[in-house]
């Protein structure tokens, strides 16, 4: 049996120097990975002003306790959003990852609400397209908790929206494929942000929370002069019992993650 002698000598100032170089690189990936947590979490007090869950909070809500959740896509559009690296926001404002509900493994995305809204931009459109392709090879259940407004129009590109419709078609191809997409609706969500429950298989929508909505009230009024609340028009009773939209009415938070899992 051949034996192999390393000739590495952790005690030379080469090694030192490296490991130092590399464990840099190490805390500098942490610190990237950790910006979007850092972002959306200047918004909680609001968040809990309004009796909101945060993101990552709702994910937790949503995971098997104590089991791994393997993220990706975490540099997804970094420098793209700006050249500043101090500034850029890698991984777009969306959490998306590979973790365990009620002991199956899904792919799960997260809109980062406290982000912009939970605009979709380039990069969150990234994630959720590459989400969806492991889910769609892998036999994966995909889960999404929705909050968001819809696609970022200062960010508007020709490009980006056919990004974005490339993965609207594949909750489409994930349904076909026989590939549950289930949706949990949590807040308002707009335009692009309303697709997305209204391709899946199966929604539960927090009442008096969720909206879904290509257009509100104030463009109601515009084009027709008729008035109506948010909850009338766009609310989640409203699609629970007119539009059918939403197959579970949840009463709160807990109860929209017991649906869904």
């Amino acid at each position: 049996m051949s034996v192999y002698r390393s000739r590495i000598d952790p005690a030379s100032d080469g090694y030192q120097q490296q490991r130092r170089d590399l464990l840099a690189l190490v805390d500098k990936l942490s610190s990237l990975n950790a910006r979007g947590r850092h972002r959306s979490d200047q918004r909680r007090e609001r968040f809990e002003k309004r009796g909101q869950l945060m993101p990552r909070d709702r994910l937790s809500a949503l995971l098997d306790p104590g089991m791994p959740f393997l993220s990706i896509g975490n540099l997804a559009g970094y420098l793209h959003d700006t050249s500043y690296a101090d500034k850029s926001m890698p991984g777009g404002n969306v959490i998306v990852g590979s973790g365990f509900v009620s002991g199956g493994r899904c792919m799960v995305s997260v809109s980062d609400s406290g982000i912009q809204a939970g605009s979709l931009t380039e990069p969150t459109a990234y994630r959720i397209f590459r989400a969806q392709e492991i889910a769609l090879a892998q036999k994966l259940p995909f889960v999404h908790l929705v909050e968001s407004a819809g696609a970022n129009l200062m960010q508007y590109t020709v490009g980006g929206f056919v990004k974005g419709g490339t993965f609207f078609a594949n909750l489409a191809r994930l349904s076909a494929a026989g590939i549950p997409v289930i949706n949990i609706l949590h807040g308002s969500s707009t335009a692009g942000g309303a697709y997305l429950p209204g391709l899946s298989d199966s929604v539960s929508a927090v009442k008096d929370r969720a909206k879904a909505f290509l257009a509100g009230p104030p463009l109601l009024k515009a084009a027709t002069g008729e008035i109506a609340t948010d909850e009338e028009l766009v609310g989640a009773r409203m699609h629970a019992l007119v539009s059918l939209w939403v197959e579970y009415l949840a009463e709160d938070y807990a109860h929209a993650f017991r649906f869904g899992r």
